[in-house]
């Protein structure tokens, strides 16, 4: 199946060509002439008998020269492919190659890639390395519950009681406005000493942990120094799970009153801008704290709902949105006299990257209008839960309403759709300062298991839309040793600077009771948390055997991807989880479907299929021949797949036991010996523990060469796989040289060098001086000729990348050059494989004089030109007609390779719609290509500049002189408002415009993730010569297109345009922009793909205890604070605020 249907981009256009019998040129379709009968493109030989194609080509009138007839083009292309044949048959070696490979056949062994044996033993490993992090959550879990039992709550610490390692001490202590330098440098704070630690890319110190609090809570609070009291003694523990796994990264408990403390210790990451960084919100802590959730948010938007109300609700639904995960699902709807959805969803969607992006773009538009009612928003949410038609979590189930207040309670609606069983529950939010009674609201909530809120101002938003997490883990604590079981997150990144990563979950409980025979507490004291880097992961999966096109991955029950070799995203936000679905990392079909499905459902599978790839550099598509096999990883959420190509099912083991041989072959690495043997690129692989790496692949030699004069190849502290092929390809790659090309002459045919590249890492460049243009990857198994080599039979081309952008080529004799190459097929002992790519490097200017020759009468590049005389009838050539006859070839992604105009030679690897747009259109109707359009999701852009629109807070009270001079007016709630939204507009103010992750503190914030589509070509079903008229009135061109065999090049020959008329469609190859606000991605969630929510669902307990549902915000105004903070104001100084730590009456710990 093609990649499901998208609306972002231009479909195929319409045919406005069409395949006809060609005339000559002297025949051109004159006013009141009859043109031939239009038709599906097919054989010339099929449309006209061979008599009457001769009069048709050379009609009287006609003249001097007609346009080349179809024999005579299928003759020009065979010279070219036997040009082409001839060439790399004396300097590709590919024959010579095979007899060297066999000549040295004691010194290496063929292995076998067994797959059900390889996917298992990885699974194991990655098991086993998971299942050690289990356990060390698993302590730390049991120990935390047990030191907050023992703990003695303190109603009178003091900060100067509490001795810790404060993480953005040393970033505040460099802020010369930072809290703590006004104020002094507190006893309580500890100066640590770090040291350099590769295994976590940071500084640590292993004999302490550290300690970081959100910017928006005080921490001289009594519920954040008892917290930081008692978890102190996690400390110890941190330690012992060191000491018992040397392997272990960062371990962390995040606490539900927004208290971190992790290990080992190292500074905060400090940000540009002010920090906002809360582990309640951070991916693992979400899906740890609460099961899946199926939620409903209602907006009000009254007319009563206006200007700053309205601005702090539509914060606070994006702040909401934030506290969901990928196993949670969502819809946002706003309401009036009415209720509608804020954006094209009209159920329930996944609450992934995408949808929420969709949804807070969405409720940016919503506008306050009409009279409230309750009744409508209601009805409208409790049916979006009720809907089973659809996909969705099927275990939390809630209603979030937003609102500034209103006196009916609705209790019809609740009465009709959730009691007596309350299945639902209900949180509400009072937003914005009022004089509502807020009693329906409260009401509203404790008759509905939820809770109530107050939202005053910004600096209670993003508190006050997280405290709901602790309502929802009140069945899982109930549920006691049931609901601890370690849960593993999708890949996101980690905020330490650890690169990608995936955390093992487990919930950690408050086993206190308030006394003898009281009910069991029902809090969640928070999560406890274990990195995995993913490069971790890796190193237990098979690095090298798999060969060029190998490879393994790992999905998720969401389908994301885990592992995979096209997990590259461009930007990384560590708000967001990094949310690959298999489908998109791969160009999706029917197969791969199944596949995907297998895997969540965590079955074991092996199917081979015939399937679509993207090349590396992502211009071409090949279809190929793969292998899948998978297996679940148990214990954990993950399945595992291994994917190999039929000829990846053998690899060269080298066994270099002779040391002499070794040092024979290793002298062929020494830069000394370039100038006789050419030049060698080493891939940079780990080849050793101390080899020091390094982007300049020649520095990078010189430090192997260095290592290798210390270590034998056999040492314990180097990969002696990877030592002994890199090895024996050195040695093999020499004697081709030795054999072929030394004593071959490269001008005679124009050739700019020959190379050999291999599956040891060896890619040889002959002669020397050629490796100074030599531009591809010096990692075999990263450069895109020797992938698409081994994919492809025959010679592969490949012109040098442009861009439609960039300038063209600069032509400099023996500068620009193409690339032939193809693989080498090993046939031993009826085992097959390809352990290597040979081939050729082209002179373009050379060539193209030379592809003139070839199709045209003259038979080489010495004879004569063949003159027409006037009397007769000649046909063109693409030499001496090339003012009126273009010839090219263009290879199987539509790029131009050589031409016989000389003003194209620049354009050279451009896509062929940039230099003749009307010709390669035809080529595409006609169904010599196929189009194939993807999508990107971890594609960077670059930020919009930003608008006016929303840049003044128009709804925003202010006070004239008159309320100034009024003493009643500084005690009223308007005033305490006002002052509120100064002073936390103070550190706040981004937060209404800026990007979060900007605001996060993103250190090199200058782009973000965005959505792009791609579109590559590839050949189409045509083998066959075909001739065809491009239909255009006086405008028309004919045309001959003919595949070269044993190739990926097209052969074309055609009329050059004689005006620019029919220039009325352009394919576009280049990457275009795709709108997340675009209707793609709202059909999207029509359909959606097949996942599995986690196993386990706690959302109900007969034994909880919902009295506790919402005592409203208690933060009384002071007329001395308000007089003094004015005058502050007043003064130009504005004051630091110290916020409220907003926590539940029954958080006492």
């Amino acid at each position: 199946m093609a990649v499901r249907a998208r609306t972002c981009g231009a479909s195929r256009p319409d045919p406005a060509q069409k395949a006809l019998p060609w005339p000559s040129r002297g025949s051109r379709l004159g006013p009141g002439a009859r043109r031939p009968a239009t038709g599906p493109p097919r054989p010339l030989a099929l449309l006209l008998p061979p008599l009457l194609l001769l009069p048709l080509l050379a009609a009287p009138g006609a003249s001097a020269y007609s346009f080349p007839q179809q024999h005579t083009m299928q003759h020009w292309a065979r010279r070219l492919e036997q040009e082409i044949d001839g060439v790399m048959r004396i300097f590709g070696g590919v024959q010579q190659l095979r007899e060297i490979y066999k000549d040295n056949r004691n010194l290496f062994e063929v292995q076998e890639n067994e797959p059900q044996k390889l996917v298992e033993k990885v699974a194991g490993d990655i098991e086993s390395l998971l299942d050690r992090k289990v356990q060390a959550l698993k302590r730390l879990a049991d120990a935390a519950e047990n030191f907050q039992k023992a703990h003695r709550w303190q109603d009178n610490i003091k900060e100067e009681d509490i001795v810790y390692y404060d993480a953005k001490a040393d970033a505040e202590l460099d802020d010369p406005e930072s809290e703590d330098v006004e104020r002094g440098s507190k006893a309580s704070t500890l100066r640590l000493d770090f040291v350099e630690d590769s295994n976590f890319k940071n500084k640590v110190n292993y004999s302490y942990t550290a300690v970081q609090i959100p910017t928006d809570i005080y921490k001289g609070s009594t519920v954040i120094l008892n917290e930081l009291n008692w978890t102190e003694a996690l400390e110890n523990v941190f330690m012992e799970n060191r000491r018992q796994d040397p392997t272990l990264l960062w371990q962390v408990f995040g606490s539900a009153t927004g208290v971190t403390r992790y290990y080992p210790a190292t500074p905060w990451r400090a940000p540009k801008k002010i920090d906002l960084y809360d582990v309640r919100r951070r991916p693992w802590y979400i899906q740890g704290a609460s099961s899946p959730k199926d939620m409903v948010i209602i907006v009000d938007v009254s007319g009563s709902v206006s200007g700053l109300t309205l601005k702090l609700m539509k914060t606070s639904v994006c702040e909401m949105l934030d506290t969901l995960s990928d196993d949670d699902y969502v819809n946002v709807a706003s309401f009036n006299e009415k209720a509608q959805p804020v954006s094209c969803f009209t159920h329930l969607v996944q609450a992934n990257v995408r949808n929420k992006k969709v949804f807070k773009e969405a409720v940016q538009g919503m506008v306050a209008k009409g009279t409230t009612g309750y009744k409508a928003g209601f009805e409208y949410a409790f049916d979006q839960l009720q809907n089973s038609n659809i996909t969705r979590a099927n275990c939390n189930k809630m209603i979030m309403m937003f609102t500034d207040g209103g006196e009916d309670r609705v209790q019809d609606v609740f009465e009709k759709y959730n009691w007596p069983n309350r299945t639902v529950r209900v949180f509400t939010f009072s937003v914005g300062q009022h004089n509502y009674d807020v009693t329906p609201l409260q009401w509203m909530a404790c008759t509905n298991k939820g809770y109530y809120f107050e939202i005053p101002s910004i600096g209670a938003i993003r508190i006050n839309t997280q405290e709901y997490l602790d309502v929802l883990g009140r069945p899982m604590v109930l549920a006691g040793k049931e609901a601890k079981q370690v849960q593993w997150t999708n890949v996101y990144e980690d905020a330490l600077g650890l690169g990608m990563v995936v955390t093992g979950t487990l919930p950690v409980f408050n086993l206190t009771q308030d006394g003898p025979g009281e009910k069991k507490n029902q809090l969640i004291l928070g999560v406890m948390g274990i990195d995995v880097a993913l490069n971790d992961i890796k190193r237990l999966t098979p690095n090298y055997t798999l060969g060029a096109n190998g490879y393994v991955f790992a999905i998720d029950l969401n389908g994301y991807v885990l592992l995979h070799p096209n997990l590259k995203p461009q930007t990384t936000n560590f708000r967001e989880p990094v949310t690959l679905d298999f489908l998109d990392a791969e160009l999706e079909d029917e197969n791969k479907e199944e596949i995907r499905r297998s895997m969540i459902d965590g079955n074991k599978g092996h199917k081979q299929i015939r399937t679509l790839v993207k090349s590396l550099d992502e211009r071409y598509i090949d279809e190929v021949t793969r292998n899948y096999t998978w297996v679940p990883i148990r214990s954990t959420n993950y399945s595992l797949g291994l994917v190999l190509p039929p000829y990846s099912t053998f690899y060269l083991q080298a066994n270099l036991s002779d040391q002499i041989l070794q040092v024979k072959y290793f002298e062929f690495l020494l830069p000394s010996s370039f100038e006789s043997e050419g030049h060698v690129f080493i891939a940079p692989r780990e080849y050793c523990k101390d080899l020091n790496a390094s982007d300049n692949n020649t520095e990078f030699l010189k430090n192997f060469i260095e290592l290798m004069e210390k270590v034998t190849p056999d040492s314990k502290q180097c990969n002696n796989f990877l030592l002994h092929n890199l090895i024996l390809d050195t040695g093999i790659t020499q004697q081709l040289v030795e054999r072929v090309w030394r004593d071959q002459d490269l001008n005679t045919y124009s050739l700019l060098a020959v190379f050999a590249a291999t599956d040891g890492g060896i890619t040889r460049v002959f002669p020397n001086k050629a490796a100074e243009d030599w531009t591809e990857n010096p990692e075999p198994f990263n450069a895109s000729f020797y992938r698409r080599s081994l994919d492809n039979h025959g010679y592969v081309f490949k012109p040098p990348q442009q861009d439609a952008l960039l300038r063209p080529l600069e032509l400099e004799n023996d500068t620009v050059g193409i690339l032939v190459s193809t693989a080498v097929e090993l046939s031993l002992g009826g085992r097959t494989l390809r352990p290597a790519v040979v081939g050729v490097k082209l002179d373009l200017e050379a060539w193209a004089e030379k592809f003139k020759v070839l199709a045209s009468n003259r038979t080489h590049q010495d004879q004569p030109q063949k003159q027409c005389g006037p009397n007769s009838h000649c046909e063109m050539d693409c030499e001496v007609n090339n003012e009126d006859l273009l010839c090219v070839l263009i290879d199987d992604g539509g790029f131009l390779v050589l031409s016989n105009q000389n003003h194209q030679w620049d354009q050279v690897g451009r896509f062929f719609s940039e230099v003749d747009a009307n010709l390669m259109l035809a080529l595409y109707n006609n169904s010599f290509y196929t189009r194939k359009e993807s999508y990107d999701y971890q594609a960077a852009c670059a930020p919009l500049p930003p608008g006016n629109l929303g840049a003044a807070p128009r709804g925003i009270f202010v006070p004239t002189i008159a309320d100034f001079l009024n003493l009643a007016w500084w005690t009223s709630a308007a005033a305490w408002s006002l002052f509120q939204q100064l002073l936390y507009g103070l550190i706040y103010h981004s937060w209404f415009q800026a990007d979060p992750a900007e605001a996060e503190g993103n250190p090199e914030v200058r782009e973000s993730s965005c959505v792009m589509k791609q579109t590559q070509y590839y050949f189409g079903s045509v083998n066959a010569s075909y001739n065809a008229i491009i239909d255009c009135g006086n405008c028309s061109r004919l045309f001959h297109a003919q595949r070269l065999i044993n190739t990926n090049l097209l052969f074309v020959v055609a009329e050059k345009p004689l005006c620019s008329q029919c220039e009325a469609g352009r394919l576009l190859q280049k990457e275009t922009h795709c709108p997340a606000d675009g209707p793609e991605q709202c059909e999207l969630v029509q359909r959606p793909r097949y996942r599995r929510g986690p196993h386990i669902c706690f959302d109900y307990n007969a034994t909880e205890d919902t009295s506790d549902c919402g005592r409203g915000a208690s933060f009384p105004p002071s007329l001395g604070v308000l007089v003094s903070l004015q005058l502050l104001l007043l003064l130009g100084l504005p004051p630091r605020p110290q916020p409220q730590v907003h926590a539940h009456p029954s958080r006492r710990l």
